[in-house]
């Protein structure tokens, strides 16, 4: 998505969340063979919704970080927080040559185009040409706030190559695996400790993406399933939520024609497999993890970071 320069030699791959920052490092040109990886939970109150609070400390958290997974200047990709992406379908003139819509963005947006913050970063997929039309879908995010975490990322002695968001990446892994098929309409349900990010694809492009947030409980690891069971009771509103995006697709983006035919889901929930068994129950479509072998390559909670890995080398519009 957003690059900065090329890579040609081992890059770790960081994740960066309001309660956590993880890496992964792939062997170069063989995306199942997972070599390095590491994991350090973040206090609350650093990072709010995306946006560093306490520059500082997470700073110093970083610079610890750096030294004991052994990344002194390496390079990075990193992830741009969720809740500071929009994600926009936009109609644009169709006689645009491919050559020109960056330049024509890059003159609309903040005038012709509108998004909720000013000075954006931005990438674009085209999703249909024809004689009559042309659409893509942008993805927009703050200048102030990319480049401050790749201010970050220097500052601690890392070299950002490049950005990216969190769909693409998950995507992507799925598709390494072997699991999508073109003809799919697939919903993509990142579960986290206190998020869930949707997103619908289709003919392996990204068709959207929304963020819901539910109110997230401290989590024990002796729990008991009852406590379980109280743990989840927010999600009641999660999934209705799900049932509402699953039909603005079916109805206001392929007016009635298709719906959402699989639902894959990932994230650093530690009750995920909970969830995953509810979302099974309650959904009529198949609701699947990563498969079999690949999918116990590595926790769950780490699938963002090596989709993120996985980065060059896909080329359907990433």
């Amino acid at each position: 998505m957003f690059k900065f320069f090329q890579s040609r030699h081992k890059v770790a791959n960081l994740v960066i969340k309001d309660h956590v920052i993880r890496y992964v490092e792939l062997k170069p040109h063989n995306p199942f063979s997972i070599q390095k990886w590491g994991e350090r939970e973040l206090p609350s109150g650093i990072i709010h919704d995306g946006k560093v609070v306490d520059h500082e400390t997470l700073e110093m958290i970083l610079e610890e970080c750096v030294s004991e997974w052994k990344l002194k200047h390496r390079r990075v990709r990193f992830i741009v927080p969720d809740p500071v992406v929009v994600i926009r379908q936009i109609s644009l003139p169709n006689d645009l040559e491919e050559d020109e819509i960056r330049g024509y963005l890059f003159m609309e947006l903040g005038t012709t185009i509108h998004l909720p913050f000013e000075d954006p970063v931005f990438d674009y997929v085209i999703l249909e040409r024809t004689n009559e039309k042309l659409s893509i879908l942008l993805f927009a995010a703050p200048e102030q706030i990319v480049m401050s975490y790749a201010q970050l990322l220097e500052d601690v002695k890392l070299r950002p190559i490049a950005a990216d968001v969190s769909p693409l990446c998950v995507y992507r892994l799925f598709y390494t695996a072997d699991q999508v098929k073109k003809d799919d309409h697939l919903l993509i349900v990142q579960i986290d400790g206190s998020a869930v990010n949707v997103s619908a694809f289709y003919e392996h492009k990204p068709v959207f993406m929304r963020q819901l947030l539910f109110e997230s409980h401290n989590e024990q690891d002796d729990t008991s399933k009852k406590e379980v069971e109280e743990l989840l009771r927010p999600f009641e509103d999660v999934y209705k939520e799900i049932e509402r995006v699953m039909s603005f697709y079916r109805f206001s983006i392929r007016q009635g024609n298709e719906q959402i035919t699989r639902m894959f889901v990932t994230g650093d929930h530690p009750y995920l497999s909970h969830i995953h068994e509810t979302m099974q129950d309650r959904f009529e479509v198949p609701v699947e993890r990563l498969s079999g072998e690949i999918g116990n390559l590595i926790d769950t909670r780490y699938h963002l970071a090596w989709g993120l890995g996985l980065k060059e080398g896909i080329h359907h519009g990433n």
